[in-house]
């Protein structure tokens, strides 16, 4: 099984402008190649979960984010770092395209894109982390069973938390400092599991 780190696009790996599908504005979070190089080594794949609420919405079709896709994997590769797989939701329950104003179980914090990856990648998901920006890709990653951090850069304003889904195991700054909390604690998971095996 492989072990996953799922990110939340804007925000989180990317400078977050709203609803915005322009590549050239596209720029990579400070810390983020740093803290993937880092979690590269370690064995870690790397799947982007966004919210993509502008298609439901209106503002660009759903074709726009293939240049999404293609701009994240370009600026990844310039540091020599892969992107597994780019999963989006297009839905939303007061959009105004008929046939993505629905309710649905892939928009965050529903789990339904972190589930999908896991059957498609034979992702391990106890084993795999996710990072966002807000309660609600902490929630997702929690209800999908992953280990969840918050990147508290200014980009949750409601903190809102009324469930323990909603709860990230750690809190950090950006992507680097998180990847060195997840470093350090995948080696005292492996050594739990390691223990129980024997026991």
């Amino acid at each position: 099984m492989i072990k996953a780190v799922f990110l939340d696009k804007d925000g989180t790996l990317i400078d977050d402008i709203p609803y915005n599908v322009n590549p050239d504005l596209i720029t990579l979070k400070e810390g983020a190649a740093e803290g993937l190089q880092k979690l590269k080594q370690a064995g870690y794949k790397f799947i982007v979960v966004s919210n993509q609420s502008g298609v439901a919405r209106g503002y660009f079709d759903e074709g726009e984010l293939k240049k999404v896709e293609y701009r994240l994997k370009e600026l990844l590769g310039q540091y020599q770092l892969d992107l597994e797989a780019f999963y989006y939701c297009p839905h939303h329950p007061e959009g105004k395209i008929e046939v993505y104003s629905v309710e649905c179980n892939c928009r965050k914090p529903a789990p339904g894109m972190l589930q999908k990856a896991a059957v498609e990648h034979q992702i391990d998901l106890q084993s795999s982390w996710m990072l966002g920006d807000i309660l609600n890709d902490v929630e997702a990653g929690n209800r999908a069973g992953c280990h969840s951090i918050l990147i508290d850069n200014g980009g949750e304003t409601e903190w809102i938390k009324d469930t323990p889904y909603r709860e990230p195991e750690a809190t950090f700054s950006n992507i680097s400092f998180a990847a060195d909390y997840i470093l350090e604690h995948s080696v005292e998971f492996a050594v739990s599991s390691k223990d129980l095996a024997e026991n």
